[in-house]
């Protein structure tokens, strides 16, 4: 056998035990008459130590050969180490080495392999097969599969059956780009990677399964960032004879079971929110309600006092930030730089500092006195000391600005605790949303999402009206996940498919298999999918979805370490039909 235990078991227990260790050389300190190697697996680090009064010359020498990230085989007896490591759970023993076996030597690493690296990030992404031998990769790994495990065990436990779905399938439009594959045995017709196994899961509850799920990989050809990936990895689930509570209830068990469990963290209920409430309150229909900085509307007490910036504006809105009156007017200043920039996009920001003493002083003191000052603390729910950031312009683009305003203030005074959790549900979606420059309706979620109960005849009269019988699950400003009772009756699908632009062969052409498997007894049916990469690295109090993926593409989607995607020979192409006209 290559071990008799891991480089992370060794304890005081085990001292004069004969013991086998295979691992890396993570380092060698060379003394002259004693050497050291930190030996290192997956599972932690054990001392070694050559000593020339106990080890021939001929294994000190070895010793002195071995290099970083040697893969090597070790023998020897546990005793008790002279100074101890508090910092290390090995860290009062050491292997006393009388054989040495060299498994694999290795090229000097392009970058150390330590906890802080000297590594940039392109370079470890080159060599993510060694990136991952650094603990902050590999436990985000383990961390991963801790989650992944938790589903599962929760989700069974609830009769959940797990169920493969094909990812060679039709391409359908679902409002990204597929990810499109050639057929070689069916010339000229092409195969898609599924973005969702949305029509399968639907499908699957047409064929009684109730109760499914699925870890899945799904793939969109759009451009990526941080929390984008074009192959990302989905909880997807669905429920048969439920309504929306139903669906809230059984998700809603299975995200504090996973807070429970990975995070030690408990909470009673989930608040619930409308998408127009979100957008009113916080800018966005992913609000982050760890912190307050709620939008107080300022119209009423804002307009008609010869300012012209507010007079001219559809929205007057501020929020109060809290303990910020103290600000310099550096500080101030950066701020209003920061909103100018062009992925924000406003015009500046008028402020106004409520200070301790109860008084006012503000940027358009001149138009405003302190009584109306006063008033707009009252709207924003500011306190003494607080400080109040004002926006206005067209109602929607302000609104956003506000919202990245709020997040980056949160940021700045600390109040995004990565260890602090709050979900929450936002609810009643815009079933259909406009097409300004084309004039034509699009789904929102997807086409087969139903309208709330009551509102399917206002889809005639009156389209933007109708809401979604849709809900997302979002947690600390993050939607995790996403879902919707969908449309089970051919004839309201038809209906949909005809709001959204589909002509009836179209509709057929794209989603004929769906709406016969309707005719053939298709039950209430509803779900929902989590971002598993999202929801992970939220759980992880990490930012970016890439830290928990084993081999993840970087910004443009390229995989730089296999170099892909890659361009594929002529007798490739000629097999799939295949001719390149490339435009330079």
């Amino acid at each position: 056998m290559y071990r008799s235990h891991t480089c992370g078991e060794l304890r005081e227990s085990h001292i004069e035990t004969k013991v086998t260790l295979s691992g890396w050389v993570q380092k060698t300190r060379d003394k002259g008459f004693v050497v050291w190697v930190d030996l290192r697996d997956r599972y932690g680090i054990t001392q070694l130590v050559f000593d020339e009064d106990r080890t021939s010359s001929k294994l000190l020498e070895q010793a002195r050969s071995l290099g970083r990230e040697f893969v090597v085989q070790v023998t020897g007896e546990v005793i008790e180490r002279s100074s101890k490591n508090p910092k290390l759970s090995t860290g009062n023993i050491e292997v006393l080495v009388d054989e040495v076996t060299i498994l694999n030597e290795s090229k000097t690493p392009p970058f150390t392999i330590e906890n802080e690296t000297d590594g940039g990030e392109d370079l470890r992404m080159k060599y993510r097969y060694l990136d991952i031998r650094r603990n902050p990769v590999k436990n985000n790994l383990i961390f991963r599969s801790k989650v992944s495990m938790e589903v599962r065990k929760y989700l069974s436990e609830q009769d959940f059956i797990e169920v493969e779905t094909p990812y060679l399938i039709k391409s359908t439009p679902e409002g990204a780009r597929d990810f499109v594959v050639p057929s070689r045995m069916n010339e000229g017709q092409f195969y898609a990677l599924p973005q969702s196994p949305q029509t399968f899961k639907q499908l699957l509850m047409v064929g009684g399964m109730d109760k499914y799920f699925q870890i899945v990989k799904c793939f969109r050809d759009e451009d990526l960032r941080a929390d984008r990936q074009p192959e990302f990895t989905q909880i997807d689930c669905e429920m048969a004879f439920v309504e929306q509570e139903d669906i809230l209830d059984a998700f809603e068990g299975l995200t504090k079971h996973l807070l429970k469990e990975i995070k030690g963290f408990e909470i009673s209920a989930f608040p619930r929110i409308t998408y127009d409430d979100a957008m009113r309150i916080y800018g966005n229909d992913k609000p982050d309600i760890r912190f307050g900085m709620e939008f107080g509307e300022l119209n009423a007490v804002a307009q008609h006092k010869e300012f012209g910036v507010f007079n001219s504006a559809e929205l007057v809105v501020g929020i109060a930030v809290p303990g910020a009156a103290s600000y310099t007017r550096k500080e101030l200043d950066a701020l209003v730089n920061w909103v100018k920039r062009p992925q924000v996009g406003a015009m500046g920001i008028v402020y106004a500092k409520y200070n301790e003493d109860g008084s006012f002083k503000s940027t358009v003191d001149k138009f405003y006195a302190q009584e109306d000052l006063a008033k707009w603390a009252e709207a924003t729910q500011a306190k003494p000391g607080d400080l109040i950031c004002v926006l206005s312009g067209d109602a929607n683009k302000t609104r956003a600005q506000l919202s990245a305003l709020r997040m980056e203030l949160a940021e700045r005074l600390g109040l995004r605790n990565p260890e602090e959790f709050a979900p929450l549900w936002v609810i009643d979606f815009p079933l259909l949303e406009l097409d300004e420059e084309t004039g034509n309706y699009h789904a929102m979620h997807h086409p087969f999402t139903s309208p709330k109960p009551g509102q399917l005849e206002l889809l005639e009269t009156d389209p933007g009206a109708v809401r979604a019988n849709a809900y997302d699950l979002v947690l600390n400003g993050n939607e995790i996940g996403g879902g919707s009772i969908r449309i089970h009756d051919r004839d309201v699908q038809s209906t949909m498919f005809k709001h959204l632009g589909f002509t009836p062969e179209e509709a057929e052409a794209q989603f004929g298999f769906l709406m016969d498997a309707f005719q053939y007894g298709a039950p209430p049916h509803g779900g929902i999918a989590f971002g598993l990469d999202r929801l992970v690295s939220i759980l992880g109090g990490q930012e970016t979805i890439r830290d928990f993926i084993a081999f993840p593409k970087n910004n443009s989607g390229r995989d730089v370490m296999i170099d892909a995607p890659a361009a594929i020979d002529q007798e490739q192409l000629r097999e799939l039909n295949l001719k390149l006209d490339i435009k330079a």
